[in-house]
Order: structure tokens, then C-alpha cells, then sequence
């Protein structure tokens, strides 16, 4: 609740991130290591190495950080660190840079706006495909940035949401398909999803349970095993499902067009689409905060030996007395 709180007031820090920190190693360690991206005997290797030298030294101070610090302090450390990894209102200031240019009929800005948070050539896109682009974004960053940073702090505390970050940082600038990271950034891409199985479900099936859950579901069992990425599948198809809205399809690159599966309903991705992906993230991370304190309370009250109506627990039969 706190980081939440903190990511609400504060968004994330325009000065001396720490991810955008690590973004510039990660940057300095793939020109040291990546030095023949085309031998994967070396390659290979070399992106594990570069891996394990990156992740290494911030896991075990993180994990220092978890033993050393306790009671208030560890509760704010803990709270800085999710609130550092999550990125809430960021996610909805950058969808909505989108979509306002969007509804006001001016695309050149939406296109301009968009080409910030995806990888596709903005300036090829009309207006649906600029809309399906913010929120095909939407959806997929709800489940990297928001709820999976949720899901390993809740596992494992600090030293969960620390390298969840890391290594989908890493993915985020190794895991490309061209010949430069093919090898190189074969092992961070493995390793993010490895640990991005279960919140990419988990993710799934909070979008499916807050929108049209029928619809969603189908979704994810037909048309999520046709994308590329299993974990960007389950959540992009379930996701465009809750929304009724049809993502995916044909997708102008740099390199190319590249056809993608269609995803989701029949109707056209717009400016409403990009608003209601964000809502669908927001209500999601209050759904789990409502699960978590549920559970909470369910373990406080076994723990004071009662149960959640206020009735003591049978006791256990036979009795030793003294």
C-alpha cells in the first residue's frame, strides 16, 4: 500500500533512476562482452556471463539490505524498492499522452507520443493502428512493470522485485531476434520467461475476471498459443478480450511489416481502448491489494487462534492436563 501510495504522489523519479542507472550498464557490459555475436561458442556464453556479472552483486545487497534492516526501516525499504520497480502512474501518464492527441483528431502527435513506448515505425500508422499499438503497450507493461514486480515482492520480498527487474530490463535490451542478440541475449531472454510464467497468467486471469470474462477466456485458449512470446500471449489475448477490442495483425517495422495474429473482438482499437486498458490495469492492482489483505487477515486471525467470524477454533481432542 505504501509503494502504491508513493507511486501515486511521486510517479517514477526524473532524476537518477536507478533503472535507467542499470539500463546504461547494461549498455557498457554488452559492448565489452558481445564482441562476436555471430559464434554462438562464444556468444552464448558470454551473454550468461554478462547476465550473472549484472545481476549478482545487486541480488546479494539486496538480500543484505532484507536481513540487516528490520521493522520500520525494513517496511520502507521494502515500500522504495517496489515503489522504484512498479510503474503505475507512468503507465497511464505515457498511455494518455497517446490517446488525448488521439481524441483531439491529431495524429502526428499520437504517432509522435506512441513511438515512445514501442518499437514500431509510429510514422506508418493511421489512427487504429496507432490506437492498437498504446494498447497492445498498455496491456503487456500492466503485466511486466506492474503486476509481476507485485508478484516476486510478495515471493520474495526485495531480492524478488530486484531481479525481476533486472533481468526484464535486460530481455527489454538483449531479448531481439536479429543477429546481434540472437545468442547474446539468448540467456536473459530464457531467464524473463522463466520468471514471467506465472504473473503473465496471473495477469491473464485478473484482465479476464474485470472484463468480459467469457469472451476473454476464449481468447486466451484460441488465439494466445498462436503469439510468439508465451507469456505476452495469455495476457495479450486475454486482455483484448476483457476490452472487446481487436489487436494484433499486420505491424510496420524498421525492418518490415510483420503480420501478427489477430487478437481480441471485433471492435477497432481508438483512444476509448487506450482509457480502458488503463482502467483494467488500475482495478487490477486493487484487486490484488484486496486478495493480499484478505489473506492477511485470514492469517492474523489463525495466528490469534480465531477464525474470521470471531468463534475460538475447536480445540483438539484428547487434552493433556498437568
Amino acid at each position: 500500500m505504501l509503494a502504491i501510495a508513493f507511486d501515486y504522489l511521486l510517479g517514477e523519479p526524473r532524476r537518477m533512476h536507478p533503472v535507467v542507472g542499470f539500463g546504461r550498464l547494461v549498455t557498457v557490459v554488452e559492448k565489452r562482452f558481445n564482441i562476436a555475436p555471430e559464434n554462438p561458442r562464444l556468444s552464448l556464453p558470454a551473454g550468461f556471463l554478462a547476465v550473472l556479472l549484472l545481476t549478482v552483486p545487486l541480488l546479494c545487497l539486496a538480500v543484505w539490505v532484507s536481513v540487516t534492516l528490520d521493522g520500520l526501516l525494513l517496511m520502507l525499504a521494502q515500500a522504495v524498492a517496489l515503489w522504484l520497480a512498479i510503474s503505475l502512474r507512468g503507465l497511464t501518464e505515457h498511455g494518455r499522452s497517446v490517446a488525448e492527441p488521439l481524441h483531439e483528431g491529431d495524429l502526428e502527435r499520437a504517432q509522435e507520443q506512441v513511438s515512445r513506448i514501442v518499437s514500431r515505425q509510429a510514422s506508418a500508422l493511421d489512427e487504429r493502428g496507432v490506437a492498437a499499438a498504446a494498447t497492445e503497450s498498455m496491456l503487456e507493461n500492466g503485466a511486466d512493470a506492474v503486476f509481476a514486480s507485485l508478484f516476486w515482492f510478495l515471493i520474495a520480498g526485495i531480492p524478488g522485485v530486484v531481479v525481476h527487474r533486472m533481468v526484464n530490463t535486460l530481455d527489454a535490451m538483449w531479448g531481439y531476434r536479429n543477429p546481434r542478440f540472437l545468442y547474446f541475449g539468448r540467456a536473459a531472454a530464457r531467464l524473463d520467461d522463466l520468471m514471467g510464467w506465472v504473473p503473465a497468467r496471473l495477469t491473464a486471469l485478473t484482465y479476464m475476471l474485470l472484463g468480459d470474462c467469457k469472451l476473454a477466456w476464449w481468447c486466451w485458449r484460441n488465439q494466445a498459443p498462436q503469439w510468439d512470446s508465451p507469456n505476452a500471449g495469455p495476457v495479450m489475448a486475454a486482455g483484448a478480450g476483457a476490452l472487446n477490442v481487436r489487436l494484433g495483425g499486420p505491424s510496420p517495422y524498421p525492418s518490415g511489416v510483420k503480420q501478427r495474429p489477430i487478437l481480441g473482438g471485433i471492435q477497432d482499437a481508438s483512444s476509448a481502448s487506450i482509457e480502458a486498458a488503463i482502467t483494467l490495469v488500475r482495478h487490477g492492482v486493487w484487486l490484488w491489494i484486496g486478495v493480499v489483505l484478505a489473506i492477511t487477515a485470514l492469517i492474523l486471525c489463525a495466528r490469534h487462534g480465531r477464525t474470521p467470524g470471531g468463534a475460538s477454533p475447536p480445540v483438539s481432542w484428547p487434552q493433556r492436563t498437568k
